[in-house]
Formats: C-alpha cells, sequence, structure tokens
C-alpha cells in the first residue's frame, strides 16, 4: 500500500482502497500580548472534515521558551512547574474550539505557545503557534488608535456643533435687539392725527 501527502487542503489517497482524508485546519493569531499580572486567551480554533466529539479528539499544547531549551508538554491540567494554577481551559470541542486562558501570566511566560489537534481519520495538519509577549505596561495596538480617533472625530463634530448653535443664537439676540429698537411704523404713528 503507497501513501502519498499532497498538501493539506488536498486529500491523501490510500490506493488499493481509494479513501479520503483531509487535514486537520487550525488557527491562531500570531501573536498575542499581554500585562503582567493579568489573563490572556490564547485562541486556537480548528476544521476538520470528520465529526467532531470529545472521544475522537485530542488537544495538546507546547510552550517553547524565549531563551534557548526544550518545549514544555504538561498534562492539563498542569500539577507541576511554571504554568501550576495558571492554566483553564476555554475551548468548546464540539464548536471546533480549543483555546486556553493563562491566568496571571509573568513575563516568564513570553514565548511561543504551539496548538496541536487531531480528529482520527483526518491527519494532522500544520501545529497552530501563538508568540505571546508578556509586557508592563500596555502599549498602544492598532484597536486603541481607533479608539482615539474616533474620539476625537466625536470631539470635534461636538465643537463644530457648539460653533453653529452659538452663532445661531448670536444672530438670533440681535435680531432680537433690532426689533426691539425699530418701533413698527403704525405703533410709532399717531393714529388720532390722520
Amino acid at each position: 500500500m503507497r501513501i502519498f501527502c499532497l498538501t493539506c487542503s488536498d486529500a491523501y489517497f490510500v490506493f488499493n482502497r481509494v479513501r479520503l482524508v483531509s487535514c486537520i485546519e487550525i488557527s491562531t493569531p500570531s501573536e498575542v500580548e499581554a500585562v503582567n499580572g493579568t489573563h490572556v486567551k490564547l485562541k486556537c480554533t480548528f476544521s476538520s472534515t470528520s465529526p467532531v466529539s470529545l472521544q475522537s479528539v485530542t488537544v495538546s499544547w507546547n510552550f517553547r521558551p524565549l531563551l534557548p531549551g526544550p518545549d514544555e508538554s504538561e498534562p492539563f491540567p498542569p500539577d507541576q512547574g511554571r504554568f501550576k494554577g495558571h492554566v483553564v481551559w476555554s475551548g468548546d470541542i464540539p464548536r471546533k474550539d480549543a483555546s486556553i486562558t493563562l491566568q496571571d501570566v509573568p513575563p516568564t511566560f513570553n514565548g511561543t505557545y504551539i496548538c496541536q489537534v487531531r480528529n482520527r481519520p483526518d491527519v494532522h495538519g500544520h501545529n497552530g503557534e501563538i508568540t505571546l509577549k508578556v509586557v508592563y505596561k500596555v502599549s498602544i495596538s492598532e484597536i486603541s488608535m481607533l479608539a482615539l480617533a474616533v474620539g476625537a472625530g466625536i470631539v470635534l463634530v461636538l465643537i463644530i456643533l457648539a460653533i453653529v448653535v452659538s452663532v445661531k443664537l448670536c444672530r438670533k439676540r440681535r435680531m432680537d435687539k433690532d426689533i426691539e429698537m425699530h418701533v413698527p411704523e403704525d405703533q410709532w404713528k399717531d393714529s388720532t392725527a390722520w
């Protein structure tokens, strides 16, 4: 029996018995930033052509520290080591979610987290890799910049609106004063003089 492996989106063909099998596609963000001492969710979702169940799917997470050294893999939940008391399952296998949450992250959690998902008979595809950066202060992200731009736009619109309303009120006051100063002709003329 010969097996030819194509790309993950292609099929595997087993000769003598034609059988179609696909790879699992795993999706993760490439980089996540967290503030020291906060919680961070490491999102890992997957797609599989085979039915997904708690019995058929296996998930494992590995950690590769920034400094040279071996990858770390611990059983879930970790009962020893740097991740003890820090890892919480956040996934939902029937919804094809294999995410975890790291709680109270310290700088020693900086590194690459590797999400591996298996669902027989689908074969293993590429692992999902997330680089976690634990920082002491929040850096300005794209979302923060967008929020700042939207906020500045709203403030600008409010200022323009206030100027327009002020100008209209000033004009109205001037017209009211002009009307008071210019009494209509029929009021200042004596009607008995005619």
